[in-house]
């Protein structure tokens, strides 16, 4: 090349360059002055950020627990029958699982801390109704709108992350494994508290405080959401939204209704809430694969890798949680342990998973993800077939029971950061309705483990040795379902 020439090229250069520069320095500054500055400039403080969104799960965790200990004080306190008391609960589920899906869609669309601090002063502001409650319909209502925003906690939380932890997401992401079984084990002690020596709607008035630190430290801490630049907002898809909660709540009441119907036409009523769930299922399958902007992208559900994911997350997880939830009933009816000794029987579980999760977390990069779910896979069929067994060599059938329930935390505890991460790792831009997906899923699977066994048991009269049989089968259904792992999306290092 000539020098002119070469001089030439050279000049261009330098002008592209400082054209460059200059407008990476306006967008900077840009960003700067709406508070809206990307972390590759100004790096996230995550450690405060992460105790932040630790918090709010937390806050939830103990609540999904909590209010379980206060249901016979409910009960007196606004003089309900115990179906009404227990719709306290029932209701909670219901406006979690429904919301779970939106909250993650809102999220994506109107931005993660928005979201979040949103569901935080939802949740805080349905907590201190549900405490003045003076009636229990109000108070059924109310805990609909608690959960709806629970709901929204853990979709945005995971989008935080995603987009401002950089290299450490998979880690941080995976530590949610970790504070929920932390929740469940002291939910239970403080409601045990509130009832004895407070009162029930102490169990509610807890959160208030809580709620209002959050709230003042997201506000503070929480990183802003980067800027969408000019892309046109899409109307949401609001058939889509209806089909998919319709066919959630009708799919939902049939199923816990399961373990109250006895008569013929009680079941005609439980079979056509399916049937009308099942078609909404339908049309709504049918509406996202048309649709221009569905209200979530089909290959999220049932996509290569997604469809597999949310399978195990379903099975290997969803399922062993609703069957755990009932070893204290198990406990009482098979060997006659006292409400309190079978109640800390979850304690071992709950230990054992948080453990596992924090050892997982740090072995994740390494192993990678279908390693963790054969090890956890291993551990919860060794510790359900444990619960079928009676307990031999003389062992204590405490002794016997806990350590099987302290098998089936570790076995869940080493695949929580798998799971979480084996969607993620796919679509990080659409990380809040994926976080969403998993929970709806572990949710399902929950539900309806707990539904179908409490209505096999209902009038039979050895219902001990029939959850033995229940524990047997779901170790049986692990071991069957173990393929799926083959169809994991594999990822060792970060993503």
């Amino acid at each position: 090349m000539s020098c002119p020439a070469a001089c030439k090229v050279r000049r261009l250069r330098r002008s592209r360059a400082g054209a460059g520069s200059t407008i990476e320095r306006c967008l900077f500054l840009h960003s700067a002055a709406r508070g809206t500055m990307d972390h590759s400039h100004k790096p996230v403080k995550q450690l405060r950020v992460f105790t932040v969104i630790a918090m709010a799960l937390l806050m939830m965790a103990i609540d999904s627990t909590i209010v379980a200990t206060a249901l016979r004080a409910i009960q007196h306190g606004l003089q309900a029958s115990v179906n009404l008391a227990g719709w306290t609960i029932t209701a909670y589920s219901f406006g979690f699982v429904l919301m779970l899906p939106i909250s993650g869609k809102l999220s994506e669309r109107f931005g993660r801390r928005r979201v979040f601090i949103g569901s935080t002063v939802a949740f805080t502001m349905a907590s201190l109704g549900c405490g003045l409650a003076d009636n229990i319909y109000l108070l059924i209502v109310l805990r609909v709108l608690q959960a709806a925003g629970g709901a929204g906690f853990t979709p945005s939380a995971t989008g935080i992350i995603v987009d401002h932890f950089g290299s450490s997401r998979d880690r941080y992401v995976s530590l949610f494994g970790s504070i929920f079984p932390v929740g469940a084990m002291i939910g239970p002690i403080f409601g045990g508290f509130f009832v004895t020596w407070l009162s029930w709607r102490d169990v509610f008035y807890v959160n208030v405080p809580i709620g209002l630190l959050i709230l003042f430290l997201a506000w503070r801490y929480l990183p802003h959401d980067r800027p969408r630049g000019n892309k046109r907002r899409r109307k949401m898809d609001l058939p889509g939204i209806v089909l998919l909660g319709g066919g959630l709540l009708a799919g939902m009441l049939s199923i816990s209704a399961l373990g109250e119907l006895r008569s013929g036409a009680g079941w005609a009523w439980s079979m056509a809430l399916l049937l009308l769930a099942c078609l909404a299922f339908l049309t709504f399958f049918r509406h996202i694969q048309r649709a221009q902007a569905p209200f979530i992208v089909p290959r999220l559900i049932y996509g290569e890798g997604f469809g597999a994911v949310n399978l195990v997350n379903m099975i290997f997880t969803g399922s062993i949680v609703g069957a755990m939830a009932l070893v204290p009933l198990y406990a009482v009816n098979r060997y006659g342990i006292s409400a309190v000794g079978s109640g800390s029987l979850l304690t071992a579980q709950g230990a054992a998973a948080m453990i596992c999760s924090l050892l997982a977390v740090m072995l994740l990069r390494r192993s990678g993800y279908r390693l963790p779910l054969y090890v956890g896979s291993v551990l919860s069929v060794a510790g359900l077939l444990l619960l079928a067994l009676p307990p031999q060599w003389g062992i204590s059938p405490y002794a016997w029971l806990a350590f099987a329930a302290f098998l089936v935390g570790a076995g869940n505890g080493s695949i929580n950061p798998a799971t979480r991460n084996a969607g993620l790792q796919l679509a990080p831009e659409s990380s809040a309705m994926l976080a969403a997906l998993r929970t709806l899923s572990l949710q399902i699977g929950s539900i309806v483990t707990v539904s179908i066994v409490t209505a096999i048991l209902v009038g039979n009269e050895h219902q001990g040795l029939v959850q033995a049989w229940v524990y047997a089968f779901l170790a049986l259904l692990r071991i069957v379902a173990l393929p799926l792992i083959r169809s994991v999306p594999e990822q060792r290092g970060a993503w």
